[in-house]
């Protein structure tokens, strides 16, 4: 009897199989991708992304020095309201709402300019206005 039912069980399972995967060789791309959640490469489909600069796998785009420069007068205007006491890059980072990997080149180019001072080590660094 178990081999009547195993057989059954295979033959159920066989007929499950096919009709999915005839399912899936008669959908569009469009139709599995919402579906499953997922979006298409190049932003069609799916919607909008919510950061522009961000690219489709989650790596920032390149920023422009005019970028960078106005994040640059928003961390300064941010340091000088602490008036003297400085700010740390986590606290930069979510005064701010920044991304981690935006706020290293920004503090670069705040101390290359010599409009950041910075005292202290690794993340005890203080940033001040200069």
């Amino acid at each position: 009897m178990t081999t009547s039912l195993r057989s059954q069980l295979n033959a159920l399972a066989t007929t499950f199989a096919d009709g999915v995967l005839a399912a899936v060789r008669a959908a569009s791309l469009d139709d599995l991708l919402a579906e499953s959640g997922g979006r298409r490469r190049g932003g069609q489909g799916g919607g909008g992304q919510p950061d522009p600069l961000r690219k489709a796998r989650g790596r920032l785009a390149r920023r422009t020095q005019a970028q960078i420069d106005a994040m640059l007068g928003k961390v300064v205007a941010a340091v000088k309201a602490t008036r003297g006491k400085g700010l740390r890059a986590e606290e930069i980072r979510k005064a701010l709402g920044l991304d981690v990997r935006e706020v290293p080149r920004v503090l670069k180019e705040g101390l290359r300019t010599k409009k950041l001072k910075a005292k202290g080590q690794k993340r005890a660094t203080t940033y001040r206005a200069a």
